[in-house]
C-alpha cells in the first residue's frame, strides 16, 4: 500500500488524523503528514476510511500490483465497502 497526500490540497481539517492517528498526524502548520514509518500504512485497517473522510480528497491509496512489483494500481475509494 502506497499513501500520498496532496499538500497542496491539504487543508489540515485533520479528519484523517482523528480517523488514523497511527497513520496520520499534522504538521506545526495543521497539515497532514504521514508518521514516520507508516508511509505503508503499517496494516491499519482505517487507513481507507482516513483518506475517505478528507474533505478535500488531499489523500490517496494505492495498492502495489503484486508481488512482482511493478505499477501501482490507484484505489477509488469511492467503490470500496467502508469499514
Amino acid at each position: 500500500m502506497r499513501i500520498a497526500i496532496d499538500k497542496d490540497v491539504c487543508i489540515g481539517a485533520g479528519q484523517c488524523a482523528l480517523t488514523a492517528p497511527n497513520v496520520f498526524t499534522q504538521d506545526d502548520e495543521g497539515f497532514s503528514q504521514l508518521l514516520p514509518g507508516r508511509e505503508d500504512g503499517g496494516g491499519d485497517p482505517l487507513v481507507r476510511e482516513a483518506a475517505r473522510s478528507c474533505p478535500v480528497g488531499a489523500i490517496t491509496v494505492s495498492e502495489n500490483a503484486g508481488p512482482q512489483g511493478g505499477e501501482d494500481t490507484p484505489t477509488d475509494l469511492r467503490t470500496l465497502p467502508r469499514t
